[in-house]
Order: C-alpha cells, then sequence, then structure tokens
C-alpha cells in the first residue's frame, strides 16, 4: 500500500493558511540569541531560499538578537508577498548572551509589539506569540493588551509561546482574545508536551513545535538512521516528517543557518513514512 502523504497545509486561526514547514530564525543570531551570526548577506539569501522553495511561514522572536532576526526578515523580504506569514513573539527580554527576564505588563508588551512593527516594516503582525506568561502580571492583564493590540488593528492573530495544557486551558477559558497557535519543545524524543498536543487537536489550535530536531540531538539516532536509509532521506528528514505525519495540527519551523541544511529540512514534505515506520517511531517515546 502506497503510503499516504500528510496535509500539506495548516489554517492558524481564521485565516492564515500556511505550508506546515516553515522557517525559524533563532539561527540568524549569535551564541545565546546574542548579536548577529554570520553576515548580513548570508542571512538574506537563507531566507530568500526558504521562500523560493514554498516556505510561507517565518517565525521569529523580538529577542532574537534581540532585535537582530526582525530586521534581517525584513531586509531580505519586505515588501512581502501576499502568501508570507510573519510571526514573531515578544514578552522576554534578554539582557546578555546569559541573561534574560520576562516581562508581560501590559504597557510593555505594547511597546514591544510597536517595536517589532517597526522592525519588520509592518503595519499588523500575522501572528503575534506571547513569549511567556509572567507570574508577576495576571493572566487576564497579558490577554487582554494582546486584545487591545488585535483590536487596534496591530495583530491579526495571537499565540502562547511555553505553555501547559492547564494554562492554554484557562486562557481559552477567559475567553479575552481566541488563541490561535501555541509554542512548545516537542520533538520525536521529547514528547512531555503530549497533552497540550491534544488539547491543541480538539480546540482546532495550531501547534509549532520548538526543537523539533532536538537541536541536532536526532540525527544520529540508529532507529531514525535505519528508517531514513530505506527511503533515500536524511535522519533529520524522518523526525521532521514524523511530525508532519503525528497530528495534523504540528508545523514545524526548523532553522538553520546554512543552505544545504535549509534544503534538507524542506525536504522532508517529500518522505513518505509508512504505518510500520511510525509505529517504530512512536515506540521511541511513550506518550505522556
Amino acid at each position: 500500500m502506497t503510503p499516504s502523504a500528510p496535509q500539506e497545509t495548516l489554517l492558524i486561526g481564521s485565516g492564515l493558511p500556511v505550508r506546515r514547514l516553515g522557517y525559524g530564525t533563532v539561527h540568524l543570531t549569535g551564541p545565546g540569541c546574542w548579536g548577529p551570526r554570520g553576515t548580513d548577506a548570508e542571512a538574506t539569501a537563507l531566507l530568500r531560499r526558504a521562500v523560493e522553495l514554498g516556505v510561507t511561514l517565518v517565525d521569529t522572536a523580538d529577542n532574537y538578537g534581540p532585535g537582530v532576526a526582525e530586521e534581517r526578515v525584513a531586509a531580505a523580504l519586505y515588501p512581502y508577498a501576499d502568501d508570507l506569514v510573519i510571526a514573531t513573539k515578544g514578552g522576554v527580554v534578554r539582557d546578555s548572551a546569559e541573561a534574560w527576564h520576562i516581562e508581560g505588563r501590559p504597557e510593555r508588551l505594547r511597546a514591544m509589539c510597536e517595536a517589532s512593527l517597526r522592525r519588520l516594516r509592518l503595519d499588523r503582525i500575522d501572528l503575534y506569540q506571547l513569549h511567556r506568561f509572567d507570574p508577576e502580571v495576571p493572566v487576564a492583564e497579558q490577554l487582554g493588551a494582546l486584545r487591545e493590540l488585535r483590536d487596534a488593528g496591530k495583530i491579526r492573530q495571537v499565540g502562547l509561546d511555553s505553555v501547559t495544557a492547564e494554562q492554554l486551558r484557562a486562557a481559552l477559558d477567559l475567553d479575552i482574545v481566541p488563541i490561535a497557535s501555541v509554542q512548545n519543545r516537542y520533538n520525536l524524543l521529547d514528547r512531555a508536551s503530549e497533552p497540550l498536543l491534544k488539547l491543541c487537536e480538539a480546540q482546532g489550535v495550531a501547534f509549532l513545535p520548538w526543537f523539533p530536531l532536538g537541536n541536532g540531538g536526532l540525527t544520529g539516532h540508529p532507529v531514525c538512521a535505519e528508517i531514513a536509509a530505506a527511503h533515500g532521506a536524511t535522519p533529520s528528514q524522518i523526525a521532521l516528517a514524523w511530525l508532519l505525519r503525528h497530528s495534523p495540527v504540528l508545523c514545524p519551523t526548523p532553522g538553520t543557518g546554512t543552505l544545504a541544511h535549509l534544503q534538507e529540512n524542506l525536504g522532508a514534505s517529500g518522505v513518505r513514512l509508512t504505518a510500520d515506520d511510525m509505529s517504530r517511531l512512536d515506540a521511541l517515546t511513550p506518550r505522556s
């Protein structure tokens, strides 16, 4: 039997269709997300090649650099293609390569969003994600600030980063602003967020897994390597293909600093895992 192809697109919230392999921009910055990595010309080449290869979701954050990744996205891709979705994040302030703090006061969230708009050269951000909930600020106030930004036309959809299933449920129950997406660490060998994924499936919330390749830790796994050899693929492609088949709401945005790795990652969409492949890969890590 010919393996079925995973769904190629995903609708984030209302009206934001994207291809299910995006590009994450963290590797456009240096160690600790501090300063630039490589040259501006290299970053521009990566971003433009990603779009040429069909990427329609570019995921960034104001604290990557800080500000560097957003500026590089705009320098490379502005004016943006009509089908290109730009996602960014606010709520974390990086003090140095080793230090950062959470900032969720409404006035600070508004200021961070305005700064992202300027760097990205946008009038409205497609997907603006709260990078962390600030434990010192009531959740309703943080979500309320995002609601105000949406109502003012500054952002289109709201997402959350690094939340538990309980926090997402609480945010949904508050019903202050629709939650279109979450971002959490999730990959083939790290499935602690499985309860969150199931809630996202039930609620129609997109899940953008970060570290989808385990920060490179999956590339040497023997099972991935064996399945990769059978498909004429690479272990990284197998790990990404597993995500695409595992749940229709998963939308990986792997980052890279090289053109060769970018092309390799995006080639995962062409890998057709069999039911036996999926069973073997599923067995690697028990579900939480």
